[in-house]
């Protein structure tokens, strides 16, 4: 094994070291506040992004591990993304966990183990790699959610995030498995190959696309595989709903775009139309069931729904009457809107965990009520976020929106320009609950006279939050381009 092989996988490797020496270091912490632990996590995590952002500088491609693992600049920068919202969400959390006594070692060393696992999924050339890197994450994610062992509602929540993640792994692996059938090749460069060259065996390679397709939608979030995650996103502790709902979403877009585009492009028209309708359904089901919702937390998983149809919608508009001509503009389309839908998520369970305190969870819409009367400045940067989500300019949200629809648009194909429509109405219906919860905050009268108390550390954090939401969105240029860098560089690999 070349020295080569371990520069490659360089930055995963720190991160298990690291995990390790946090749960060692852990065991002799008796710091009720685990200050020592938090802040090892903390700077783990920042030089694991360092190492990625550090070779992404490079912009080159290059293959280990006997070819299974790929290092390119869309892989190293989905992972340095993922690394961010990592730390952001334990900054949000450490108060929160504090105050329910949930504030373990625990917490820290799963979190780098998710972490570890989406950068294994981010470059993964191989479908073994791929399934390792999923099950490391999941796996994580499931014990974090029943955290809350004496906690009925969270304990449900884990049991269905285990029970329906362990079926979309089966989905995924059992598609994977027909695909090597198919093909004969566990390398995705190679499946590329030969559905180029036709020895391939067609009818069993779309079957397996088929039951890929159902995996990666579930692990998305995207209707109707996302029955898991309005249960989940209500009953799991707010700072492992965020954990949830942030950074792993990374992980899902980069394995779809090396399964799906790098491995099977050729298959393009097959996946393209599953893709349409996982889209429209997300958009419908996510957009109709959150005006129904009183939990805000609800709300926002049945918003994350609609927000996921909208990534899909985008990657689904790659392949146009068999050309990849937009193929860069409408995958680095989606991934700028997953930039923009994760820093978004990040300040809005990042702001309920803010306002919740000991023996008050802060999650239902009625708590936000009169919050502009209690702490303006709160419901201001609430308001940012519900503005950013619901797709109003200037915050990045509507950029977002923007591009993605911008991608259909420019297609030139009446049913793409058809879809890009039925996204704005369905934008529209969404922007009801979104502008509810700003219409209860400014101008309902406060259920509560408490003033709002918090931690330093966190409000400043909050305040930079909003303000990303805000400027990042007229500025949105230099993101864009990043997105657009990774993407075609990835594509052209």
């Amino acid at each position: 094994m070349s020295s080569m092989n371990w520069h490659v996988v360089h930055p995963e490797l720190w991160l298990l070291l690291a995990a390790c020496v946090v749960l060692l270091v852990d065991i002799f912490n008796n710091d009720p506040e685990r200050r020592p632990t938090f802040w090892l996590t903390q700077a783990s995590i920042a030089i694991f992004v360092f190492l990625q952002l550090q070779d992404h500088g490079d912009g080159i491609t290059a293959y280990g591990m006997q070819g299974m693992v790929v290092v390119d600049p869309m892989g190293r920068l989905l992972a340095a993304l993922a690394g961010l919202s990592v730390m952001v969400t334990l900054a949000y959390a450490r108060p929160t966990l504090a105050s329910r006594d949930m504030l373990k070692g625990e917490f820290f060393t799963l979190a780098l183990f998710v972490l570890l696992g989406i950068s294994v999924m981010c470059s993964a050339n191989n479908f073994l790699v791929v399934y390792l890197g999923l099950e490391l994450m999941s796996l994580s994610l499931y014990a974090l959610a029943a955290l809350r062992r004496d906690h009925a509602i969270s304990t449900e929540a884990a049991m269905k995030y285990f029970v329906l993640g362990a079926l979309a792994s089966g989905f995924l692996l059992y598609g994977l498995s027909m695909m090597y059938g198919a093909t004969g090749t566990l390398e995705i460069p190679k499946v590329f190959e030969r559905i180029a060259t036709g020895s391939i065996n067609k009818e069993v390679l779309v079957f397996g696309v088929v039951f890929v397709v159902a995996g990666l939608a579930f692990k998305l979030g995207a209707a109707p595989f996302h029955m898991w995650v309005p249960d989940v996103y209500q009953g799991a502790p707010t700072p492992v709903t965020l954990l949830i709902g942030g950074a792993p979403k990374f992980a899902a877009f980069a394995i779809t775009i090396r399964l799906l585009v790098e491995g099977m492009l050729g298959l393009a028209v097959d996946w393209q139309q599953m893709f349409i309708v996982l889209a429209v359904a997300s958009l419908a089901i996510g957009n109709l069931a959150a005006i129904a919702q009183s939990n805000l937390k609800r709300m926002l998983a049945y918003s994350t729904i609609s927000q996921m149809g909208f990534i899909v919608l985008g990657l689904s508009a790659g392949v146009v009457s068999g050309n990849t001509l937009s193929a860069g503009n409408a995958y680095s389309s989606a991934m700028f809107y997953l930039v923009a839908y994760v820093l978004t998520t990040l300040g809005t369970f990042g702001l309920i965990m803010f306002l919740s305190r000991q023996g008050f969870e802060s999650e239902e819409i009625s708590d936000f009520a009169g919050l502009a009367k209690r702490s303006p400045w709160v419901a201001g940067v609430m308001t940012v976020f519900m503005f950013s989500l619901a797709g109003v300019p200037p915050m990045v949200g509507f950029f977002a929106k923007l591009s993605v629809i911008q991608a259909l648009v420019t297609t030139n194909v009446p049913f793409y320009i058809g879809l890009a429509v039925v996204a704005v109405v369905f934008s529209l219906i969404g922007a009801y609950y979104y502008l509810r919860v700003v219409k209860v905050m400014w101008f309902d009268e406060p259920s509560q006279t408490a003033a709002v108390v918090q931690p330093q550390g966190v409000t400043l954090l909050l305040a930079i939050n909003g303000a990303a939401v805000l400027l990042f969105g007229p500025f949105s240029g230099g993101v864009m381009a990043l997105c657009r860098d990774a993407i075609v560089k990835a594509l052209a690999s």
